[in-house]
């Protein structure tokens, strides 16, 4: 174990779900893959261009604030952050400084510093030899920023914390938040200290594109600082990047203070008194606040009884659950079928889609009253738990009544005590070795001879009346 502790805290960006870009009316179309097609003046930083607040924008932001219980701020306003560089048109960012939309909070149990509005920068490519393109579709979108407090200790909990407010983003409809798009980014801080000791310098790693890469990216940067330290090398303050290819982080520049963008309020952009306008009142924003993730898991698992491995899939896909939720309306509260639900879909269902069989975008398209039709079929013990796989699979591809699949499919169960007393005898016959066995104490010789009946009954065998037939011509 290191002597030295790991002090984390994170800033990370969302574009947020508008029609329209931060301060003027062109197209907020993040799958725009044409260069500068959704552009204006204002976006392109023209001068005399007037920006005007993008309204769904602020509500966007003041919804992600009451989800994380975070205070709504009274008095805001929007700033200027001054720095250089080609993806920004007008030579500084509009953003919040001093008075941002949301205060406070908590995530995962992590504090949070503030949550605010910003413009998103244009996007830079230099894959085109020796000259780099800018497209300005991106410029101007609106981008929330949300900054937690460094409180967090490890890797893992960075990532998960990310996780957690992606899926927080998802529910509320604020963001996509779609990683590989660049739609959110994570930015680490990072700094090392021994206990006791005050926090250490911090360098930030930013721009990072996936959770694992963050994660990686962390863990990369407590052993670089570690080996420093422990040859007592200074670690600098700077910001640094991640390179997936070599799975470490490397420098990008001295890492800037607040002092270095020249904040100064936007003379160009009214002031705003949040409470004099109703639709951003807490009683307007609850109004329209759906089910958050936490809330979810709890009633999945203290309602529903389902395991929390089970629930954390059903809420993290968010198809997946859309659909259960609807069959577990059709199950009046039955939580042995509603668990039974829960189990077949995060196991047989999302097998199918890790292996490529099934698209989950297609449950949408399948009824979730025939799904429970499945259900009861299997809890009444009319189709075994392989005739219950093999029904699923039918029905997930094509739809239709399950017991009319099972039926034409061969895949009722036969509970019929004359018909599986044949199947019994042949077994015992065939196998009269292992008999002996189970009669010599082998338990698990008589799960051999049920496994041999359900095989010879091609899966239609009802295995409990199988397992009682045995042991009744065996005693």
């Amino acid at each position: 174990m290191s002597e030295y502790i790991p002090t984390i805290g994170l800033e990370i960006h969302a574009e947020l779900n508008t029609k329209t870009k931060m301060f003027c009316c062109s197209k907020n179309d993040q799958d725009e893959e044409r260069p500068n097609v959704n552009i204006c003046p204002v976006c392109l930083g023209h001068p005399g261009t007037l920006p005007v607040i993008n309204k769904q924008a602020v509500q966007q932001v003041l919804r992600v604030g009451l989800a994380v219980g975070g205070t709504i701020a009274d008095y805001t306003e929007f700033d200027r952050k001054n720095y250089f560089y080609p993806d920004i048109p007008k030579g500084y960012q509009i953003s919040q400084y001093k008075y941002p939309l949301i205060s406070g909070g908590t995530i995962n149990d992590v504090e949070l510093t503030r949550i605010h509005l910003e413009e998103d920068t244009a996007r830079s490519t230099h894959d085109t030899g020796d000259y780099s393109l800018v497209d300005f579709n991106r410029a101007g979108l609106p981008l929330m920023e949300l900054v937690t407090e460094p409180v967090m200790h490890s890797p893992e909990e960075a990532g998960a914390f990310a996780r957690e407010l992606r899926l927080i983003l998802r529910y509320l409809g604020a963001s996509e938040a779609n990683m590989e798009k660049g739609q959110m980014r994570v930015e680490v801080n990072l700094s090392l200290a021994k206990k006791g000791e005050p926090l250490g310098t911090k360098v930030e790693v930013k721009n990072i594109n996936s959770f694992r890469a963050a994660e990686r990216a962390a863990e990369y940067e407590i052993k670089r600082q570690t080996d420093l330290l422990r040859k007592g090398e200074p670690v600098v303050q700077e910001t640094r990047g991640w390179d997936e290819n070599k799975q470490q982080t490397f420098s990008q520049r001295k890492k800037e203070q607040s002092h270095d963008y020249r904040y100064f309020p936007d003379p160009d952009l009214p002031k705003l008194k949040l409470s004099e306008i109703p639709e951003f009142s807490k009683e307007a924003l609850e109004k329209e606040m759906p089910e958050l993730p936490h809330e979810i898991r709890d009633r999945y698992t203290r309602v529903y009884e389902i395991a929390n491995d089970t629930a954390e899939l059903l809420v993290s896909e968010q198809q997946l659950g859309t659909f259960f939720n609807e069959v577990a309306q059709l199950c009046a509260e039955d939580t042995k079928l509603i668990k039974l639900a829960g189990n077949y879909l995060t196991s047989d269902v999302m097998g199918q889609v890790k292996d490529g069989t099934f698209d989950l975008t297609t449950l949408a398209t399948r009824s979730p009253k025939e799904f429970k039709k499945l259900i009861d079929l299997i809890a009444e013990g009319t189709v075994s738990s392989r005739g219950a796989k093999d029904t699923l699979k039918i029905w997930l591809r094509d739809g239709g009544d399950p017991e009319k699949i099972a039926t034409d499919n061969n895949l009722i169960q036969n509970s019929d005590s004359g018909a599986l007393e044949g199947i019994v005898a042949g077994i015992l016959k065939e196998h009269a070795g292992v008999v002996d066995d189970y009669k010599g104490g082998k338990e698990t010789a008589l799960k051999f001879l049920v496994g041999q009946g359900m095989k010879a009954s091609k899966g239609s065998a009802n295995p409990q009346m199988l397992e009682s037939l045995l042991k009744e011509k065996i005693g």
